[in-house]
């Protein structure tokens, strides 16, 4: 193979092969730009999901203590009741 063969083959066969790895590694970039994007999604949805969790739990919380109170309060009434039921009687 001579040398102007050799540079006609370059000539010719060199910028498809240059452009074609320019667009790949572009495209790699891009990849990696959307893998980190997405990683960092879903890192704020497990935040988010961990920060519901806590709100529902502490709202539990306080459902229950709010309704032991109120359950407590209604047992001492009922057993006013019963109290005076059982002097009427």
């Amino acid at each position: 193979m001579d040398v102007k063969t050799l540079s006609e083959v370059i000539a010719n066969q060199g910028f498809p092969i240059a452009l074609s790895l320019l667009l790949i590694f572009r495209i790699d970039r891009f990849m990696q730009e959307i893998v980190l994007a997405q990683k960092e999604g879903y890192r704020q949805v497990l935040e988010n999901t961990k920060e519901i969790h806590s709100t529902i739990t502490s709202l539990h919380q306080q459902n229950r203590e709010y309704y032991s109170t109120r359950f407590s309060e209604v047992q001492k009434e009922l057993s006013g009741v019963k109290v005076e039921l059982g002097k009427i009687e």
